[in-house]
């Protein structure tokens, strides 16, 4: 290590350092990553090259902000042709690095590709951690000894299935930042970023190759995820951050949700599963729509899926640039209305908004429509203005009777502060004669009745209805 960094002036503790975990094929970066950011970002599976792009996540290291990024396994001849492109994000990740943590395999040993991979390390300059995975006891420690022969001086035996060693894991990193210029902020280990509570997480989700990556790429102007016309190409929940107009984002690429019928790996079932824990977790979804081949039925279960978790939503049609390409732009946006708009009728809260990642066109209106939501969210209904509103509605409509009653509604209020993100869902609490009186259908009457005063793009309603009546359920 040279001594010249530790003669480097100090830099703030609010500088984001970068960690990059690089390795051949199947030694266990992303289980490392997993333990690291204390939780399950990158898939874990035993079939090589299941990680592909850079992951990356915040998080805290004895006080130490740091941005930490998973790379796909290096040297692997994969039957997909994405070897080429994972050696290029790995390479990305490194360049960028102040720090790399190396990972091999204590059971199958000594690899070429290890020898290669060091070689390669110490020419970058970089601070190195040597991290031997998979030594599950002290007793095999010795059998570790091999790996000096790699020529790296800071040499650490873990193994992240169990979680052993990695409190020296990470009293190294933080004390290899700190010679590098990095001070220790309050809190300690494990704490949270604050950030977390202020920046907005954007899923990018939809059906594989309707452009997601490319979205994302564009956005950044930057290649971070993997582009192809394979589908599948993205298998994990790829989070990365982004700023804009001084807002703090986390752009979340997904995985191509795809029927459960064509879902033709364990790793492409689990991927779907982390697509759509990833919309569950989301402060807004951007459904992506190729409108080059239109509305088919699986955007539709997609947008199910989002309209069930309650997620505020943007639907984006990309690849608009396909979409009659020769007519002006705003015939084009009619034309699409007319031969599409109710194909997402259950969706009727979701702003459109046509782009093109691969030529980036437009790209500014997402964010526009981003932060109409984000607007929208922040101003509730005051509860007279909502009570008068309701009432005069119910008045010029009356609910249907059902068993000879009628449904009466005594107030209503709109709950807010226990809704926990930086985009809040609008929740409505009913208090009526009695909740079973209360059909779906009169429920849509009401929320369309709410939304002519006060549209609130993108965010969905939420009903909670309760009872006057003791024993009646709520709905």
């Amino acid at each position: 290590m040279a001594d010249s960094k530790n003669s480097e002036p100090s830099v703030p503790s609010s500088h984001l350092w970068r960690i990059a975990i690089v390795g051949r094929p199947n030694v266990g970066k992303s289980a490392v990553f997993n333990r690291l950011a204390h939780r399950r970002i990158a898939i874990v599976h035993d079939k090589p090259g299941v990680t592909r792009d850079r992951i990356a996540a915040e998080i805290d290291v004895e006080g130490i902000p740091v941005e930490l990024t998973d790379t796909g396994g290096i040297g692997a001849t994969l039957d997909d042709g994405f070897a080429n492109q994972v050696r290029m994000e790995a390479d990305i990740a490194i360049s960028a690095a102040d720090l790399i943590i190396f990972v091999v395999d204590a059971r199958t040993g000594i690899h070429p590709i290890d020898r290669d991979l060091a070689n390669v390390l110490r020419k970058s300059g970089k601070e190195i951690l040597l991290l031997v995975n998979k030594v599950d006891t002290a007793k095999t420690d010795p059998d570790t000894a091999e790996f000096s022969v790699l020529g790296f001086e800071n040499q650490i035996n873990v193994s992240a299935e169990h979680g052993r060693n990695f409190s020296l894991l990470t009293g190294g990193i933080a004390d290899t930042l700190i010679k590098a210029g990095a001070e220790k902020g309050p809190g300690g280990r494990g704490k949270r970023n604050s950030r977390d509570d202020e920046t907005i997480k954007i899923a990018i989700v939809g059906r594989p190759n309707v452009g997601k990556s490319s979205l994302i790429n564009a956005i950044l102007n930057d290649e971070r995820s993997i582009v192809s016309d394979v589908a599948g190409t993205t298998r994990d929940a790829v989070d990365v951050p982004y700023k804009r107009e001084n807002r703090e984002f986390t752009l979340i690429d997904t995985a191509g949700i795809r029927r459960k019928t064509r879902r033709d790996s364990s790793v492409e079932v689990f991927s779907v599963m982390r697509s759509e824990r990833t919309i569950r977790r989301a402060d807004i979804c951007l459904l992506v729509i190729d409108a080059s081949s239109g509305v088919v039925s699986q955007d539709r279960r997609i947008a199910k899926i989002v309209l069930d978790s309650a997620k505020p939503c943007i639907v984006i049609l990309n690849k608009f640039d396909l979409y009659h390409p020769g007519a002006p732009f705003q015939d084009r946006i009619e034309q699409f209305r007319e031969e599409l708009g109710d194909d997402l009728f259950f969706l009727p809260y979701a702003p459109r908004v046509a782009v093109s990642a691969k030529n980036r066109q437009h790209l500014g209106k997402i964010f526009q429509s981003i932060e109409s939501v984000i607007q929208s969210a922040s101003k509730p209904v005051a509860t007279g203005q909502l009570n008068r509103l309701l009432q005069f509605a119910i008045e010029k409509s009356p609910p249907p009777v059902r068993k000879g009653k009628r449904l009466k509604l005594l107030y209503a209020t709109q709950k807010r502060e226990d809704r926990p993100g930086p985009v809040p869902v609008p929740e409505y609490l009913l208090f009526v004669n009695y909740a079973s009186l209360l059909t779906r259908t009169y429920e849509r009457f009401l929320e369309n009745q709410i939304r002519k005063e006060y549209p609130m793009e993108g965010l969905p309603f939420q009903f909670r209805v309760k009872s006057r009546t003791p024993g009646q359920k709520s709905d």
